[in-house]
């Protein structure tokens, strides 16, 4: 059932119809009108502005499409325009949207859950600036006095640590991973990727008379073993002609440490990985500064003592600090504190890196800059900002939210949760369906009118999963003892087998911390968990998930050539486009422009490769299908049977060729998932396997979670959803709260016995969830 903005979109809490707006009540409203981006189909809707608008709708629905890429994306394309051509050459570049026209937009402010990058300089407190009112206060007030501001920093060659520049730690080279002592160099004893028997550098190391090539490296005398890994660069004559040597352990060093991992062909960076350990800096014992800054300290604590506390801890230390020279700073870092407390995060540390951070993390970090804000009539653009919260963390950033609209913000959320989906003054219902299913506007209106409205967010709404009559029998345990890493209090806990867990807690309980830290890593154990994809314009979901393959091999059989011409990243690409369908063309001071390829015409291969058919479709039109158009058109092996768990999570609309850069977080969870179910593994770790899903979706999510656990494996999810919850047949609560106030297990048992007898903050809203509260 669809519903038109006009019949449904009375702005709230004004007593105003529709028909009283008068024509200048229009700039009251965000007006899109043909909104065509990625799968919308045309949408038209108008969005109330200084109200809270939540955007709902099954993942690929298109939400995201809208807010993100068309609204938000035309606001930020707008505004760099107001600059010069020569600064907006520095400036991301930024298409316009498909849309016929947006009217009556304002300033937007995206905070999404990107992670914050894994730039080991920037920390929580460098991203929030609390570090750096730290550092003022110590430059000002702090004794003995060493210097400015920048004397206390890190990142500055008058603050950091000499030995590890700043980062905190140094690299380390595992030498069982470098080399095999039982093995002469002529056996092959170096490990290290390009030093095999017979290589150019081998050659050089084997000729150069400082250790006998025959002999085992356990045999090679102190000196020896010293020429043979740290000797500096020399001179040493192989044959008629001179080339330099050097140590094995100095070259590696050099080849490895000042490289990005990413940039890395697959054997050096799985080397690099198992090779290079980074352990704390002995000099400054991980704290990233010079003994100068390590010195001064502010009422008994030095500025690394206080970077290092719980963020809860360092409010209530900075609260009680008594210094009018730094009046003013004081107050501002107070409050960004307070913030960071408030917003769910008091269990933090200023030193914490951000690259360490979630994606919710990420998201709630970002907010405190904006909380003390004093702009106004700007639009706050969140994604799934309840994402990582427990239930009782959900209510306090809904009233963050809250408090940002009534300060004159529109503020627009895309997000599933229905605790956040209640406190909106306007909901768009995206739909019916996902990818090329959806992309249409079905209810546009208040929370009254969307439960009336017939759609699928509509029907789920008050939804509830209830309570297990009857939890699965485990067949076995696995025991954890002792467990202290990080917030962990000495845990012990039996986590039982063959059966669906349940581990929950408020965010920084442990929960993470026990099974990344105790569970994940046992053999057997598969985790499907959050970290982000590899991958750039050229991956997709048939490249990554593996299928492409199979499909490769079919193409090949079938016409008597060779599987490689059926890559895009090949000898069958395109010339012109190198497969990639689209020419990018860089206008130096104007946004980057892409292009449907003229050669190929967006298919992505030469002629020769497309005159190629498989049961009368040709390369580029099978990356086109959709998975569940693949699922029907390759019916048996290998192709089949990874498009079988594509289905089974969901991602049947996906299309095989589709740019993994234009999934959603929840896509790409599932997508993630699919591909771990392939590995024959008992035991499966998921990781907040709700996050981007739809009331209706999580439904299917744990009818799949019964699958895995009727085939005989074990499922252990860390969750908050009450839903998964419900359904589980074993929970482990976490608490009582975050960082040290937790790490405790509050309670192990069933689902039904911690509704009737838990005490925890889980056990109250779990219990209000499955209607027995109070």
């Amino acid at each position: 059932m669809t519903s038109s903005p006009q019949a449904n979109d009375a702005r709230p809490h004004d007593g105003l119809r529709r028909s009283d707006h008068t024509a200048a009540d229009s700039h009251d409203l965000i007006q899109v009108r043909g909104a065509r981006e990625n799968n919308l189909a045309g949408v038209s809707v108008d969005i109330p502005k200084r109200r809270l608008s939540v955007f709902t709708g099954v993942s690929g629905s298109g939400k995201s499409s809208l807010v993100f890429d068309t609204i938000a994306a035309e606001s930020r394309r707008m505004i760099n325009e107001t600059y010069t051509a020569f600064l907006q050459s520095f400036m991301p570049s930024m298409g316009r949207p498909d849309v016929d026209s947006l009217r009556n937009l304002s300033a937007a402010i995206i905070v999404d859950q990107e992670r914050m990058g894994a730039n080991s300089r920037s920390t929580v407190g460098t991203a929030t600036d609390a570090h750096t009112m730290l550092r003022i206060i110590f430059s000002r007030i702090g004794t003995p006095h060493i210097g400015s501001a920048s004397a206390f920093s890190f990142n500055t060659a008058e603050g950091m640590c000499p030995e590890c520049e700043g980062l905190g730690r140094v690299s380390e080279i595992d030498l069982a991973e470098l080399v095999d002592t039982e093995l002469s160099l002529n056996e092959g004893a170096i490990k290290a990727p390009g030093f095999a028997v017979g290589t150019w550098y081998w050659q050089i190391m084997a000729s150069s008379g400082f250790f006998d090539p025959d002999a085992k490296l356990k045999d090679y005398t102190a000196r020896q073993w010293e020429d043979f890994l740290y000797k500096d660069s020399v001179k040493v004559k192989v044959g008629t002609s001179n080339f330099t040597y050097e140590g094995l352990v100095t070259k590696v060093r050099r080849q490895y440490l000042g490289k990005d991992r990413e940039s890395m062909q697959s054997p050096a960076r799985a080397f690099a990985d198992r090779a290079l350990k980074l352990t704390g800096c002995p000099a400054c014992g991980g704290t990233r500064l010079n003994e100068a800054a390590r010195s001064a300290k502010v009422d008994g604590r030095t500025i690394t003592e206080c970077s290092s506390l719980q963020i809860s801890d360092l409010a209530g230390f900075v609260r009680d600090l008594r210094a009018p020279a730094v009046g003013p700073i004081l107050e501002t870092l107070r409050d960004t504190l307070d913030s960071l407390v408030e917003i769910g995060l008091g269990y933090l540390s200023l030193d914490r890196e951000s690259g360490t951070l979630s994606g919710g993390e990420s998201q709630r970090v970002k907010m405190v800059r904006h909380l003390g804000s004093s702009l106004t009539d700007v639009t706050y653009v969140f994604d799934e900002p309840t994402a990582g919260l427990h239930p009782h963390d959900i209510q306090r950033m809904n009233d963050l939210l809250l408090r940002l609209r009534d300060k004159g913000n529109t503020v627009l959320v895309v997000e599933h949760k229905p605790e956040t989906i209640a406190i909106a003054d306007h909901v768009v219902d995206l739909g019916p369906g996902a990818g090329a299913a959806g992309g249409q506007l079905c209810f546009a209106g208040d929370l009254d009118g969307l439960r009336a409205s017939g759609t699928l967010t509509g029907r789920y709404f008050d939804h509830r999963v209830e309570l297990r009559e009857k939890a699965r029998q485990p067949r076995g345990q696995l025991t954890v003892k002792g467990a202290s890493l990080h917030n962990l209090r000495d845990v012990d806990v039996d986590i039982p087998l063959g059966v669906l867990t349940v581990v929950t807690g408020v965010a920084g309980s442990g929960k993470s911390s026990l099974i990344h830290g105790y569970v994940a890593g046992q053999d057997g154990v598969v985790v499907a968990d959050q970290s982000p994809i590899r991958g750039s314009r050229r991956s997709n979901p048939a490249t990554y998930t593996g299928v492409l393959d199979p499909i490769r091999s079919a193409f090949a059989k079938a016409n008597g050539v060779k599987p490689g011409l059926f890559s895009a990243n090949s000898t069958g690409a395109c010339p012109a486009c190198k497969g990639i369908g689209l020419i990018y063309t860089d206008l130096a001071m104007m946004a980057e422009v892409a292009s449907v390829c003229e050669e190929c015409e967006g298919r992505r291969f030469t002629p020769e490769v497309l005159s190629y058919e498989l049961r009368g479709k040709n390369i580029s039109e099978v990356l086109g299908m959709s998975v569940a158009e693949a699922h029907e058109f390759f019916t048996t092996g290998q192709a089949r049977a990874i498009l079988d768990r594509l289905v089974a999570v969901g991602l049947g609309y996906l299309a095989l060729g589709q740019p993994l850069t234009t999934l959603s977080g929840g896509e790409r969870q599932r997508l993630k998932l699919a591909i771990h179910m392939a590995k024959n593994g008992t035991t499966y770790v998921l990781d907040e396997p709700t996050t981007g899903l739809h009331l209706a979706d999580v439904d299917q999510l744990l009818a799949l979670l019964d699958r895995l656990v009727d085939d005989g494996n074990t499922v252990i999810v860390i969750e908050h959803h009450q839903a998964v919850m419900a359904h589980a047949d074993w929970i482990i609560d976490l608490g009582p709260g975050a960082g040290h106030d937790g790490g405790q297990v509050v309670f192990t048992g069933t689902p039904t016995d911690l509704v009737d007898t838990g005490t925890s903050l889980t056990a109250e809203h779990l219990r209000r969830y499955v209607g027995r509260a109070g």
